[in-house]
């Protein structure tokens, strides 16, 4: 609806920004990227008092709307667009009480753009604990706005803001720029406010010193230029009004801002010298992941098991009903086992994200950072290379973009390198599986599940290569480096169940849909080359029927051989076959050399590749699970189980080093821009994959 009130949420990182989006929105959310910007734009709709509604924004953290990250020029990019209807009709700056003096300079900073702004302070159920008391009316009257005090986390005060929201129209426009200028330098000022009669002072010098002079007009470029030249005169004023904003709100929060340190608990810091303890911590680290990956397998196995039989007995069902054809076993063989092959590992994904979130949400996951620092530091990254390399467990592509945040271009090309050997959602199908089929479902000590134990293993030697392959490139770049580590410790929180319930349902759907586009297109075109092929494909049924030695066979098993005949004489037979001298060493067989081919579009497709092959090979009779068929599946030059305990660990080597996603390295080369950082990624964690496969199979074989 176009009558929708446009409003922007902005505030400093770890403000509760995220609750207050959950309580306005609810379920009415999108997740999308900014136009030309591959970052995360959170938008909702919320209904508001009298009939009204508004369309909600959710801009990426920001300690100023001066940027030193790609997501943090975001926010400014979105205030001083170039398309002014885009603009938001209102902005709400969300700051934390305790935090306040901090917050207020964003706030300042928003406000002189002259956009209806309201202050909305949040975690107001903490005033108490923590000894804060604010003069809500003087502050308003200082800061010349509407203050909203409220607690997203508990719902209090959301429907305030919301009739603030609804009247936007009746808030203060009000600006301080003029002020400031006068006290840094009033002719140079006056001059530059000259320059355009569409952008206010501030919206001018903002366009200046962020070099967004693409907006003006030709003559008001014209006009711009002699000030672009003067760089140093540009930092110098930008200097004074930092200093300047600050002397303010200082002047204000000694009017309307008081904490009684000894009503301050310091439940804090004595949580942080446990959690960041220079032994302990690493313990209570370790101890979490072990707890994470024992849950993925003993919370999951039931829903899974469950999951893996519906899609066999759908795929039965939809034989049943529908007429025999190529439709049909396009859905019976291809689609639905290919799509089943990514659902079944819903339930364990969800669980990964769910953990994750939680630490997120607790503030824990900037403890880990402070934690690692001094460890990245040794391998050419700093305490900021973690959370990108935490972020890949879900998927490299976003883990590589939060690597924006590090300063220094050698730590942040080092972390874009090696962030592909964290174990990511989309391996955990793949291990899961093969773990599930080589590793007895056993307990250690009674209560450690051996499987679990093992998928945490794959997790550390991720993790591990990843140092390692840092350690190297650090001595062989011969880049400078210089950068300062800062990283803020949020107070801890109970999390927040509405925010995790958003966070998990937003990444699984991003999964589900992003492997199931692809999944569905690679299975369609697996089935058409599995189901087709050359005149031998076209006489494979006669010659089986026509051996001598098929005549004494049970129907059934006659079938079998016919429909195993046809696979391997069909196009992707005969692709498998070229291909299987080079797996062979590894202890694959064609059919596992096309799943590693195929899950170079995307790693979790190796396991709907196999699924789509065998319901092909049994013609679709078969209504076994996918788990099962790999289970029954024979090496017939050895008559053992095809997936037994060397080709296992050989195929979770290879997917724990393998390079197997064209998306990351698409985004490597956008990051990097330049095809050099992706190709060398590609060639070298592929001769490192299949080395410790054969090294593997060969030793275990």
């Amino acid at each position: 609806m176009s009558d929708r009130i446009k409003v922007a949420l902005i505030g400093n990182p770890n403000t509760g920004k995220t609750s207050l989006f959950n309580q306005l929105t609810g379920l009415n959310q999108k997740v999308g990227n900014y136009p030309g910007v591959t970052v995360d734009k959170k938008q909702g709709v919320s209904k508001l008092p009298n009939g009204k509604s508004a369309t909600i924004t959710d801009l990426p953290g920001t300690y100023s709307i001066n940027p030193t990250s790609l997501d943090e020029s975001i926010v400014l990019k979105t205030l001083m667009t170039a398309h002014r209807e885009d603009k938001p009709d209102m902005i709400v700056v969300v700051a934390d009480i305790e935090n306040l003096k901090r917050n207020l300079l964003l706030f300042s900073q928003i406000q002189d753009l002259e956009i209806p702004t309201v202050l909305a302070l949040n975690m107001a159920d903490q005033l108490q604990r923590k000894g804060i008391s604010i003069d809500i009316p003087a502050l308003e009257k200082e800061l010349n706005t509407k203050v909203v005090l409220m607690s997203a986390r508990n719902n209090e005060g959301v429907d305030d803001l919301k009739s603030v929201i609804a009247n936007y129209e009746s808030l203060q426009v009000y600006s301080n720029f003029n002020e400031l200028a006068d006290k840094i330098d009033t002719n140079y000022f006056n001059k530059l406010s000259s320059v355009s009669t569409e952008f206010s002072a501030y919206e001018i010098w903002m366009l200046l010193t962020k070099k967004r002079t693409s907006l003006l007009s030709n003559e008001e470029k014209e006009k711009i230029k002699e000030f672009e030249e003067e760089e140093a005169v540009q930092k110098k004023h930008q200097h004074k009004e930092t200093i300047y904003r600050y002397q303010k709100i200082n002047n204000i929060l000694k009017k309307t801002y008081q904490v009684d340190v000894s009503k301050a608990t310091d439940m804090r810091s004595k949580l942080d010298r446990v959690f960041t303890h220079k032994i302990f911590g690493y313990v209570i680290f370790f101890g979490l992941l072990l707890l994470i990956f024992q849950s993925i397998f003993d919370w999951a196995s039931t829903p899974m098991d469950f999951i893996d039989g519906l899609f066999a007995d759908i795929a039965e069902f939809t034989k049943a009903q529908l007429p025999a054809g190529m439709f049909t076993d396009l859905l019976t063989d291809g689609i639905i086992p290919g799509v089943g092959g990514v659902v079944i590992f819903i339930p364990q994904i969800a669980i990964l994200f769910l953990f994750i979130s939680i630490l997120e949400e607790t503030g824990y996951m900037s403890r880990v950072v402070f934690l690692m620092d001094k460890i990245m530091r040794k391998f050419g990254m700093s305490g900021k290379s973690v959370i990108p390399l935490i972020s890949g467990t879900a998927c490299a592509i976003p883990a590589i973009m939060a690597t924006r945040t590090i300063g220094s271009w050698k730590e942040r090309l080092i972390t874009i390198l090696v962030t592909p050997f964290t174990t990511c959602s989309a391996r955990l199908p793949v291990y899961a599986i093969l773990i599930a089929l080589i590793i007895p479902d056993t307990k250690l000590f009674g209560f450690l599940s051996l499987q679990g134990f093992t998928l945490l293993a794959l997790y550390v030697l991720g993790f591990a290569a990843a140092i390692i392959a840092a350690y190297v490139l650090h001595k062989t770049l011969k880049i400078k480096n210089n950068s300062l580590f800062v990283v803020e410790m949020p107070n801890y929180k109970v999390p927040s169940v509405k925010n995790v319930f958003f966070d998990v349902l937003d990444k699984t759907k991003a999964f589900v849909s992003g492997a199931g586009k692809i999944i569905l297109a690679i299975s369609i075109v697996l089935w058409f080359l599995a189901s087709h092929g050359p005149s031998a494909f076209e006489n494979a049924e006669k010659n089986v029927v026509e051996n001598v030695a098929n005549q004494q066979l049970l129907e059934e098993e006659l079938s079998k051989k016919i429909a195993s005949a046809k696979l391997e004489n069909s196009y992707i037979g005969i692709a498998g076959k070229t291909l299987e001298p080079v797996v062979k060493p590894l202890g694959y067989d064609w059919k596992i050399g096309i799943g590693l081919i195929s899950s170079f579009a995307a790693r979790e497709v190796f396991i709907g590749t196999l699924a789509t092959i065998y319901s092909v090979e049994d013609d679709g009779e078969d209504s076994t699970t996918i788990k099962q068929k790999m289970e029954s599946e024979i090496n017939p030059d050895t008559g053992e189980k095809r997936f037994n305990f060397a080709t296992g660990i050989s195929l979770l080597l290879f997917y724990a080093f393998a390079m197997q996603c064209m998306a990351t390295l698409a985004i490597v080369k956008r990051e990097t821009k330049s095809w050099k950082w992706p190709l060398v990624q590609l060639v070298s964690m592929g001769i490192l994959a299949y080395l410790s496969a054969f090294v593997a199979y060969q030793i275990l074989s």
